[in-house]
């Protein structure tokens, strides 16, 4: 079973990437043939300062591998170091109807926060259809909000097929039902855009500060509080154990502890969690060489799997000789 995810290199790694895309892609290493990219070609529709973007690509790799990304089990390169996926996007978007993509809710979404309306923006799910349908894959772990963006890729690929013969893989997307919403600080997803963040590898100080910072109500320290209705306590189920969980929820319904001890307790679970990562990160970004050749190496694989499927295509559709 092919196995693909990309992450975009867009800053910080916090609880919400991590517990939204990373941690289940760390489990299907386990499951399967997985590869997984660093979406930076994609990265490019919003982000364009390069000595910024490759710094975040470096920083979302040390995360990745800090956090039990195997490359001897999984296949982990950069999105552009594999530019056969550029010319693939090319040949889809030949046979992509206009009216399929102005349908694709992500491009009017990112139009409404302000992004500026590029073609690249507008041809995101093509690029997005070359990166599935270029590996052959055949499982694509989506949240619910992306889900569309596999169904306009089957689409693209039947269409393909339909002109061309079976040439591709028709993926299936694998929706990722039982992953919940991340609070940010403030209550809202949390989100980079909303600056409500708690980043994963943040300096202790700097993150227990973010950590005392979460909004609470007025409540007073004496009384009973609703743990079902707290930000503390949905964060603190993501990092503690459950003994550690119910413990809190039994303390918030009790009353006699105010919000301040519950939040030092939250930041001493999230310090916990992620202290072997935080080593591991550590001893990666002093050997900056390794990290290269571990994303060179799975170039390399990638490319091969990429230059199959390209030739495939290129030869179907009467290119070359």
């Amino acid at each position: 079973m092919r196995i693909l995810s990309g992450l975009q290199p867009s800053g910080r790694l916090h609880l919400g990437n991590y517990f939204g895309m990373m941690q289940p892609a760390l489990q299907l290493q386990h499951e399967g043939d997985a590869f997984y990219f660093i979406a930076d070609y994609h990265s490019l529709t919003s982000l364009h300062d390069p000595a910024l973007l490759r710094q975040h690509s470096r920083d979302l790799a040390l995360d990745f591998l800090a956090c039990g990304l195997d490359p001897e089990k999984a296949t982990f390169f950069r999105q552009s170091d594999v530019p056969e996926v550029c010319e693939l996007s090319w040949l889809l978007s030949t046979v992509t109807p206009m009216g399929l993509l102005e349908r694709c809710h992500s491009y009017k979404d990112k139009v409404a926060r302000g992004i500026e309306a590029s073609h690249g923006l507008f041809a995101y799910p093509v690029l997005m259809a070359a990166d599935i349908l270029i590996y052959d894959s055949q499982v694509v772990p989506v949240g619910k909000d992306q889900k569309q963006h596999v169904e306009v890729t089957r689409d693209i690929a039947k269409t393909v097929n339909h002109l061309y013969g079976e040439i591709l893989k028709i993926p299936e997307p694998r929706i990722k039902e039982s992953t919940a919403v991340v609070p940010g600080t403030d209550g809202q997803k949390m989100s980079k855009s909303y600056g409500n963040i708690l980043a994963i590898f943040e300096e202790e100080k700097a993150l227990k500060k973010k950590v005392m910072s979460i909004q609470t109500d007025s409540t007073s320290v004496e009384e009973a509080k609703d743990p079902d209705n707290s930000l503390i306590v949905s964060l603190y189920r993501l990092v503690a154990s459950p003994e550690d969980v119910q413990k809190m929820e039994d303390q918030f319904r009790a009353g006699g502890i105010g919000y301040g001890e519950f939040k030092k307790r939250l930041f001493e679970a999230i310090w916990q969690k992620f202290e072997e990562p935080r080593k591991r990160r550590a001893e990666l970004a002093a050997d900056p060489a390794h990290v290269e050749q571990v994303l060179r190496a799975g170039a390399d694989r990638a490319r091969t799997v990429a230059r199959a499927t390209l030739d495939r295509v290129r030869h179907a559709m009467g290119l070359g000789a």
